[in-house]
């Protein structure tokens, strides 16, 4: 069975929705990332760059949530849109995984994480993800999903970022989006998309920002 490995974060949510949308059988194993738990050997057996997610897939090992999406995809045949299509559906993933992800990620850190309060880093993270943001809305203004008609991993890639809005860019931002609003609230509605979410309810995860999880997280500060 597949093994999923996984923290409540927003890059394994998005291989939790691809595991729900398709009704994958998967067993899932938490990493508990501000104990460190993905620094531990066995771990970086999985996954050598000792992030989350990755999957272990009776053998096969693969880490990235993007190539993740692109193997099960693949594998399943599932969720890759047209095959006149192809290019544009590569186009969009990598740049969720280059720069929507990535430029989330450290608005995120600079607002909310960083021990010092640095308004150039702030400002150039927060408007690179809100610039990213335009890009999408640009896209969707005469789309339904981001590749055209049809719902595929990239719309899987890009919600689960989007679903974080709220430490990215703060409260009613994507108002300001009114095209990826409305392909939010469309992925959003999507019965698996309740699921993913619930799939790690019963797991306590340690959820204090201390100083054990500030040197799990960002060992390189250390």
């Amino acid at each position: 069975m597949l093994k999923f490995y996984f923290h409540p974060t927003p890059n394994p949510m998005k291989v939790a929705l691809f595991l729900e949308e398709a009704g994958l059988e998967y067993e899932l194993v938490p990493v508990d990332t501000l104990k460190g738990e993905q620094h531990s050997p066995e771990y970086a057996a999985i996954n050598p760059n000792r992030k989350v997610p990755a999957i272990d897939d009776e053998g096969t090992k693969v880490f990235d949530s993007t190539a993740i999406l692109l193997y099960l995809a693949e594998k399943h045949n599932l969720f890759l849109g047209n095959a006149e299509n192809k290019a544009k559906l590569l186009s969009w993933l990598m740049f969720i995984s280059s720069g929507l992800g990535p430029y989330s990620g450290q608005a995120v850190h600079f607002q909310h994480a960083a021990p010092e309060n640095l308004p150039y880093a702030i400002n150039r993270y927060r408007r690179e993800a809100a610039r990213h943001y335009q890009v999408l809305d640009d896209q969707l203004a005469n789309n339904t999903y981001i590749t055209g008609d049809t719902y595929t991993i990239a719309d899987i890639a890009a919600w689960g970022w989007i679903d974080r809005v709220l430490p990215v860019l703060g409260e009613n931002e994507l108002d300001k989006f009114p095209n990826l609003s409305r392909w939010f609230k469309t992925v959003d509605a999507r019965p698996a998309v309740a699921k993913a979410r619930s799939i790690s309810g019963d797991i306590l995860f340690k959820a204090e920002m201390d100083e054990e999880a500030k040197r799990a997280l960002f060992p390189q500060n250390y």
